[in-house]
This record gives structure tokens, C-alpha cells and sequence, in this order.
């Protein structure tokens, strides 16, 4: 049943699609007890309208003259527009923001632009929900790990073909194994290991693309780390497009076993951060110095977006 709006109303299937006046399709998802809208904007952008206050919800975040903008303000958003892409074999880009990538974004203009050619950006990281609560434009948490079994599960329900880029071929090839026990009739058609340096803008990767291609691959779960798999990701939008690409950071590993995930109750008390750190202090702690350093000019500009 539809939720209901405070007067009483009945908000509308989710499923409909509208057209709006100078825009694309409008589609209506669902988000816990209500629905959000999604008018698809030019350049992959997207925009929420509250059914309560009808005002346009969007969190963005800017680096120089080029901005990301979360495009899905929670998981179940994401996952009805990725079941909605691949029943119609049409490929995507999807990538989840971090701080860390938000420290890399304001000093790698091929990481923006990679982002820039991202058709789903979810958040991945408490301080970005905590900004987009900041900037009353709230998303939920959307980490990539955990959406590396139902999006699995997406591509078996349509019959579409799934490969594995990243890590080593020994995670890869436990990964592909957990995959498949876990999710019946799934079609694992590679993994590919790229070479130590790979170059995502490079010849092996025009040949990973290639392959991906040729073997009718329909969803990559690409797990090399930022920003080199949104970058490759990005490619891959223009070599292959009717494949998915998903960039999911050590989700493989995670489900292979090779890297160990912090504890539930830490993930429960927003911790993740200080396990990591505990696990490994020489390479997190810089990373978290510099994540906390741009946290100060980041909620400023989220209390700006209240009112812009």
C-alpha cells in the first residue's frame, strides 16, 4: 500500500513513471514508510521531492567548479533502479562516496570526472549521512559491501551474466565460489586480477573492458579500490554500455574472507573507522587525519544548503 502524506492522501504506486514538463522520466521509489521522487536530470543528476513538505531534496557536495550530487537517498532507491536497468539491459556506473574519496575529489581532476560519468552515487560513509542530516537533505548509509549479495542477486533474477575485477586471483576466485553458493542460478562469467600499477586508462584495460564485452558481461563488480575503479567504471560506461559497473572497495575480499570486516557492533555505534585504524594504524590514521581535516569546511557548506 502507498504511504500517506499529513493531509491523508495516498501517495501513488511506486512503480508509476510520469514525464515532467523540459525533464526525463519521473520515477517514484520507495524509502522505509514513504516515497521519494526521482526526476532524472541531465548528466546522470538527480533530485528528490519529499512527499510531505514537496520540497526539492538534493545533498550535494562541490570540488572547484564541479560537484557530486547523491543521487539515491537510500537502498532500496538504489536497488529498484538497478533491477529497473537490467531487466531493460541498460548499463550504469555506480559509485559510493566516502570522506576519503571527498579528500581525494578536491585534488584528482580525473577522479571528478570520473565521478562526473557515475549514473548512481550512493553514500557510503557516516560523515556524509551526518552532512546530508547537516544540510536537512538527509540520505541514508549505503555501504558498498553491502550491496555486493543483493545486486548478485539482481543479476540472477534477470539471467545477466556477473564478473569480478580486483584484488588477486585467489580472493577472486573464493569470492566467486561464496557468490555462487549464496545466490542460486548466478552466471559468474570471469574474475580478472589486473597487473600490479594497473592503469585504468591503460591498454589492460581497454583489453578487461574488451572481455567484459565480448562475454556478455552484465554487471562488474569492480573492487580495486578509488579512485581507480570509478575511473574504470567510467570507461567502461562508454566501451560497454549496456554493462553495470559497480565500484564496491573490499567488498570481494570481505566476502572471500581475505579481509575481515569490522564487528557488527562497531558498524552499529558508527566505529567501523576506529576498528580499521586499530587493524591498520600506518595506512588508516593519515587517511582519518586528512578525512577530519576538510570536516570543518564540509559541515559549513552543508548549513549553506539549507537555505540554497
Amino acid at each position: 500500500m502507498g504511504s500517506r502524506t499529513l493531509s491523508g492522501a495516498k501517495n501513488p504506486p511506486c512503480s508509476r513513471v510520469e514525464r515532467a514538463p523540459g525533464l526525463a522520466e519521473t520515477h517514484h521509489f520507495p524509502s522505509g514508510d514513504d516515497f521519494r521522487t526521482r526526476l532524472s536530470l541531465p548528466r546522470g543528476e538527480a533530485c528528490y521531492d519529499n512527499p510531505i513538505t514537496r520540497r526539492r531534496v538534493r545533498v550535494e557536495f562541490r570540488f572547484g567548479s564541479d560537484r557530486v550530487t547523491i543521487t539515491h537517498p537510500d537502498r532500496a532507491a538504489l536497488l529498484t533502479e538497478v533491477d529497473r536497468r537490467l531487466a531493460a539491459g541498460r548499463g550504469f556506473a555506480l559509485a559510493t562516496l566516502n570522506l576519503d574519496h571527498m579528500v581525494k575529489l578536491r585534488h584528482d581532476p580525473a577522479f571528478r570526472a570520473a565521478y562526473q560519468r557515475q549514473d548512481i552515487v550512493v553514500a557510503d560513509g557516516n560523515p556524509v549521512v551526518w552532512l546530508s542530516r547537516l544540510a536537512r537533505r538527509p540520505v541514508s548509509l549505503v555501504p558498498g559491501a553491502d550491496l555486493v549479495l543483493p545486486l548478485a542477486e539482481a543479476a540472477a533474477r534477470h539471467g545477466v551474466p556477473v564478473a569480478l575485477i580486483g584484488s588477486t586471483d585467489v580472493s577472486l576466485n573464493r569470492a566467486a565460489a561464496a557468490l555462487k553458493a549464496q545466490v542460486p542460478g548466478l552466471t559468474v562469467a570471469c574474475t580478472i586480477a589486473p597487473s600490479f600499477g594497473f592503469d585504468p586508462e591503460g591498454e589492460e584495460a581497454a583489453a578487461i573492458l574488451t572481455r567484459l564485452r565480448d562475454e556478455n558481461v552484465g554487471l562488474a563488480f569492480i573492487a580495486l579500490g578509488a579512485p581507480k575503479q570509478e575511473r574504470l567504471a567510467a570507461r567502461g560506461r562508454a566501451l560497454s554500455p549496456r554493462t553495470g559497473f559497480a565500484s564496491i572497495g573490499a567488498g570481494l575480499d570481505f566476502l572471500a574472507g581475505t579481509q575481515h570486516r569490522a564487528p557488527a557492533g562497531f558498524r552499529a555505534l558508527s566505529l567501523e573507522w576506529l576498528w580499521r585504524a586499530l587493524m591498520q594504524p600506518r595506512r588508516m590514521i593519515p587517511r582519518y587525519m586528512a578525512c577530519a581535516a576538510i570536516l570543518p569546511g564540509e559541515a559549513a557548506r552543508a548549513l549553506r544548503q539549507r537555505t540554497g
